[in-house]
């Protein structure tokens, strides 16, 4: 079983540093790590309800496979209860790149019921994957970067637009999408994938939290190449290597090591 969750002030983004205050003795908080865990389900069926008909959750077997790859990568459920109800849940895969010298944890789906919106619990849930990150580190210190893929606003879903203020109160930042065209693998089951042509991977941002350098407004090419390394790392054991040889999942197609790469606030188109 995991450690239980240490709520550290240090680990809070440096916009959400409000949610220190709230009372988080009202609450219950499972690290769920494995599917057969009893509170799977529950978990689940929160972030399938809310994203799986727009597919941006994973399917059960996915997630199954997911879980079993620790050590290595580390995938969890945060789930949040009170008197029984639920709450919040969130879930995030930490990775350690592949210099083996620091870690990166991709945060997939943070979920709030709209009762406990606005009260700094969403904060929390931004910073506890830290903690996911310092186990993947196996005791040894090293940078953390957290690290959302958005897709872009194009002012029609206001979901997204709040979605995106949120992550930019908070003091997250957006690697600028003019010089990083990052495109997500196909999710569709592989059947549907070869039924019409082929994979067609997503374009989406890509939002970043460099832990303890929060200030730094730019990001070079070789970091932006290991932060998506390591998502393509992430999701690689779920895909077919013909879907994942897509060209636009290339990661020479990214800024040359060199470069110099300004990161922007996340609602800057």
């Amino acid at each position: 079983m995991p450690a239980p969750l240490a709520f550290l002030r240090l680990d809070l983004a440096p916009g959400d540093l409000r949610s220190a205050d709230l009372d988080l003795s009202a609450f219950q908080f499972d690290r769920i790590r494995a599917i057969d865990d009893p509170l799977f389900e529950s978990g689940y069926a929160q972030l399938w309800a809310a994203f799986g008909a727009s597919n941006e959750m994973e399917r059960r077997e996915t997630l199954a496979l997911r879980f079993s790859l620790a050590p290595g990568l580390l995938y969890e459920m945060i789930l949040v209860r009170r008197d029984g109800e639920f709450v919040a849940v969130r879930d995030h895969t930490a990775i350690r790149a592949r210099d083996g010298a620091q870690a990166v944890v991709h945060l997939s789906h943070n979920l709030v019921a709209p009762a406990a919106r606005r009260t700094g619990l969403a904060g929390w849930l931004r910073a506890l994957p830290i903690q996911t990150a310092r186990e993947s580190l196996a005791g040894r210190d090293g940078p953390i970067t957290l690290i959302a893929e958005m897709e872009y606003d194009d002012g029609r879903d206001p979901v997204r637009t709040i979605r995106l203020r949120a992550y930019e109160k908070a003091g997250f930042a957006k690697i600028d999408p003019r010089f990083v065209d990052y495109h997500q693998p196909d999710f569709r089951a592989p059947p549907e994938i070869d039924a019409t042509g082929g994979p067609r991977p997503v374009r989406f941002q890509l939002l970043i939290r460099r832990v303890g350098r929060e200030g730094e407004r730019t990001i070079t090419g070789l970091e932006i190449r290991m932060l998506v390394q390591a998502l393509y790392d992430i999701y690689g054991p779920q895909f077919r290597p013909q879907d994942l040889a897509h060209p636009l999942l290339d990661v020479a197609r990214l800024p040359e090591p060199e470069a110099a790469v300004a990161l922007v606030p996340p609602t800057q188109c």
